[in-house]
């Protein structure tokens, strides 16, 4: 009796157990745990297929331990790191190496420069510390006589010529000069363009920045600077004088129209783009007109005199003119305005005290130029020969100027009587000489 009995709870135990595993399918999570071993973590257990009249167990997902692996995401963000640390890393190799190539590219120029300069007499050295106006007919006896580091063109010149014509003569003068030359147009789009405004050289005159940035925003800023690099280089012209840098706030002032017309940190994103695109060009930058005009009237036709404090400058109108020169401008215009928190004595662009600032507050390793020498601003406080020397004396590399064959003379007459050194007429020539050499591409 006992046997059948415990024959009866082996087999009730026995169905109670098949009943069981029906039920909560614990079978199936046991194999399922057997072989997660194997599996990953978030890896979904497909249920087996079902027999017809078999009923539909759920499939399940493991959920991963304490000790799993780490799960997708992190994993990605681990990946995506390792990437991002390599492209760092390489990134960091390009710059390196880039920065190897341009000390070498700079060593090389110097050298070359220096070679330059040790074959020059003393007045083909202050010649080529003079940027004159260009003459048609007296270009190349300029040359010759003068040694003169280069030519500014103007609206004049382009009347009634075309791209060849003006082509032809950019080649006569540049294969006449020993050095490499430099060649300028103020071709800054709006009211100052000296090429544009004739059709021959373009269909409609390039807008104003301000225009150019309602219109399309930096973008067309980008494009319009290319299209003026490509057209001048196209004719023989290898440096525009722009961008204009001058933060101005009021449409009455005088540098308005001509700047871009916002806040200095605007101004500075514009100028960067200006400045980066005509590097990538291969035509010559010049910031302007140092240190800032501000609200200041027209230096073309009087004396203008400039009362605002130091730290306007520092919080405003430096830093157009820092994101310039970060951004690799080729030279720096200064003004002639007396800025009296700087030099109340002199104008800017004959104060040592402006180029002091200009080298060691901002840090430009560049070529310092002035305005035109002619400029009313300089003849009512100076005459020519005088202002010549003074702008040598005050640092400056480049003269730009009208009266060159009265000026330059001056010069040579100061150094040879010891008025000025000729270590300083070196200097001022080695960075004219280095800036020509890498627009030319000469090594």
């Amino acid at each position: 009796m006992k046997k059948i009995r415990f024959r009866q709870r082996r087999i009730i135990l026995s169905l109670l157990m098949m009943v069981c595993v029906m039920l909560t399918g614990c079978t199936a999570k046991n194999n399922q745990g057997d072989e997660s071993e194997n599996e990953s973590p978030l890896s979904v257990t497909v249920s087996p297929n079902i027999t017809e009249g078999q009923e539909a167990q759920p499939s399940e997902q493991t959920v991963p331990s304490e000790t799993a692996t780490v799960p997708l995401e992190k994993t990605e963000d681990i990946e995506s790191e390792g990437s991002a640390s390599q492209e760092e890393n390489s990134a960091n190799e390009q710059n390196e190496n880039r920065e190897v190539l341009e000390s070498e590219g700079t060593r090389l120029l110097e050298e070359k420069a220096k070679r330059y300069l040790a074959e020059m007499t003393l007045e083909e050295k202050v010649g080529q510390m003079f940027f004159v106006r260009y003459e048609k007919d007296t270009a190349l006896s300029d040359l010759s006589q003068y040694h003169v580091s280069g030519f500014i063109l103007f609206g004049r010149d382009f009347e009634n010529q075309t791209k060849e014509s003006i082509m032809t003569q950019m080649e006569e003068i540049k294969e006449a000069s020993e050095y490499p030359l430099i060649i300028g147009v103020d071709e800054e789009g709006g009211t100052v363009n000296r090429v544009s405004r004739y059709t021959a050289f373009r269909d409609t005159p390039f807008l104003s920045p301000q225009q150019l940035y309602k219109k399309g925003g930096f973008d067309l800023i980008v494009s319009d600077t290319i299209e003026k690099a490509k057209l001048l280089l196209g004719l023989g012209i290898n440096m525009n004088l722009a961008p204009v840098c001058d933060v101005t706030k009021s449409s009455d002032d005088y540098m308005y129209a001509r700047s871009f017309g916002k806040g200095a940190e605007e101004t500075s994103v514009y100028v960067q783009k200006v400045v980066s695109t005509m590097k990538d060009e291969g035509i010559l930058s010049v910031l302007k007109h140092f240190p800032g005009y501000g609200n200041n009237g027209n230096t073309h036709t009087d004396i203008c005199v400039d009362n605002r404090p130091y730290e306007t400058f520092l919080e405003e109108d430096f830093l157009p003119f820092q994101a310039g020169i970060d951004a690799g401008a080729d030279a720096i215009l200064v003004s002639h305005n007396i800025v009296t928190c700087m030099d109340a004595d002199m104008p800017a662009s004959l104060s040592a005290n402006v180029h002091t600032i200009l080298r060691e507050k901002l840090g430009f390793e560049g070529v310092i130029m002035t305005d035109d020498l002619v400029m009313e601003a300089i003849t009512k406080y100076t005459d020519g020969k005088a202002a010549a020397i003074e702008a040598v004396k005050a640092g400056n590399d480049l003269l730009i100027a009208s009266d060159y064959q009265t000026q330059i003379p001056a010069v040579i007459e100061a150094v040879q009587s010891g008025e000025i050194s000729e270590d300083t007429i070196d200097q001022a020539v080695m960075r004219v000489l280095i800036m020509k050499l890498r627009q030319s591409g000469i090594e």
